[in-house]
């Protein structure tokens, strides 16, 4: 039977794609496994695999399309044997229903054919994406199989036709009846502020460049607005002397110049930050909807300024490497990213965020939580102030200004102050740190 080849959601965020590529034609026989395009995501170029065997019977996406939404079918798969009669109207657009005055009677159900849509990809409980192939969704409609119970064979855990073809549907338990007292959950208040329309009206009188959103930019505008509107942010500030840290980096840097390490400000302040993790776990945790989730390991995003966005990679296991280790992780991290080569397991997780704008010259800034990290340090330029030392003196010192953004949610103002504390502390004690 012929397959509908759906745009896979290739990371959490993404809603739409660009296929990008493809690198099959029409008539050729794929297997399983077969990279057979490449699709732009919010955040990459990734690859597109095969879950079926077949010929490529017909291309619906041609490359280059952009705005291609997660499971619109792209191609047809046909299998082997079959000709093009067997696509039918696969892929073709529905015929708009025709205006009447009248309520349409209600239409019979369909059954579920070999020629009709896939069902669309399941969920877990979890709201884990469940992977599956279509042809494997499309049987499970069928048998009334509960995909989240299943396990796959296929590439990267996907469920295939192997995997349910033998399976037999469990019983589903009856969901509750909602009581007649229970209140309705109120609506979302619908999105203000000026149209787009409305917004070009009053510059119609200037000159301008219409700058078309790409993916990325349109996921960045979409997860910071809500990261604004529902984390209940606060801010904690501190300032942070660094002439002991950038005397001991030049040491260690002298030291390791036979090795092509070079260690920055930066790896500094990761490893510090990974370490206060540890000392004061409680902090250490994510916002997880119903619960909070604390995590074991120090697991720290950096931010990655790229061309029209930002990547946040992830250093998984921060509190447990050398800084040199930590140092090369990062610079290879951050050059994938400015090349949009990341794989989404790169990307993804964390608990906590460091944002380093200190090398633009910028002295301090207040950043947004990434959700769904407790929080994010914003780091600014160490610049030479005066300060009182302690003998009460005037003296000069390397000062670096940082501000804590924290989720209330996790963490309450006191937990805070004290993981802000443990992040000086290490800074201004570096030898200590790495104790």
């Amino acid at each position: 039977m012929a397959i509908e080849l759906l745009m896979p959601a290739l990371s959490p965020t993404m809603e739409e794609g660009t296929l990008a590529k493809w690198l099959v034609k029409e008539g050729d026989t794929v297997t399983s496994g077969d990279v057979i395009a490449e699709i732009e995501t919010d955040k990459a170029t990734m690859e597109f695999e095969a879950v079926d065997e077949g010929v490529i019977g017909k291309i619906l996406v041609s490359e280059g399309t952009e705005g291609v939404k997660v499971n619109v079918a792209i191609a047809i798969l046909l299998e082997e044997g079959e000709d093009a009669s067997a696509m039918g109207n696969m892929g073709a657009a529905p015929a708009p229903a025709a205006a009447t005055e009248t309520a349409p009677a209600e239409a019979p159900k369909a059954e579920v054919s070999a020629a009709a849509p896939a069902p669309a990809a399941p969920v877990a409980a979890s709201g884990e994406r469940i992977f599956a192939s279509p042809l494997a969704r499309r049987i499970a409609a069928q048998k009334g199989l509960d995909l989240a119970t299943m396990s796959g064979s296929g590439p990267k855990g996907r469920i295939v036709k192997a995997d349910v073809e033998n399976a037999t549907a469990a019983p589903k338990a009856e969901a509750p009846k909602a009581s007649a007292t229970t209140e309705a959950a109120p609506a979302k208040a619908a999105p203000t502020g000026p149209t787009a329309d409305m917004v070009a009206k009053m510059y119609a009188d200037r000159d301008y460049e219409e700058i078309k959103l790409d993916g990325m930019r349109k996921t960045i505008a979409a997860r910071l607005t809500e990261a604004k509107q529902t984390i209940p942010h606060f801010y904690l500030r501190r300032d942070i002397k660094l002439d002991a840290l950038l005397k001991f980096r030049a040491e260690l840097n002298h030291q390791l110049t036979g090795k092509g390490v070079k260690l920055s400000v930066n790896d500094f302040i990761i490893k510090a930050v990974a370490n206060a993790l540890q000392e004061v776990p409680e902090a250490n945790a994510v916002w997880a909807g119903d619960r909070v989730l604390q995590m074991k390991s120090s697991d720290v995003a950096v931010a990655v300024a790229i061309e029209g966005g930002l990547f946040t990679p992830v250093l998984r296991d921060s509190d447990m490497k050398s800084l040199s280790a930590l140092s090369k992780e990062m610079k290879d991290l951050a050059h994938r990213a400015r090349d949009r080569k990341l794989a989404p397991h790169e990307y993804q997780g964390g608990s906590f965020a460091i944002s380093n704008l200190g090398m633009f010259g910028i002295d301090n800034f207040d950043a947004i939580v990434n959700p769904p990290h407790a929080g994010i340090l914003a780091v600014g330029a160490g610049v030479k102030k005066p300060v009182v030392g302690e003998d009460g003196e005037l003296t000069v010192a390397t000062v670096m200004s940082v501000t804590m953004s924290v989720d209330h949610r996790v963490i309450d103002g006191a937990l805070g102050a004290n993981l802000l504390k443990a992040i000086v502390d290490n800074l201004e004690n570096p030898v200590a740190m790495l104790a």
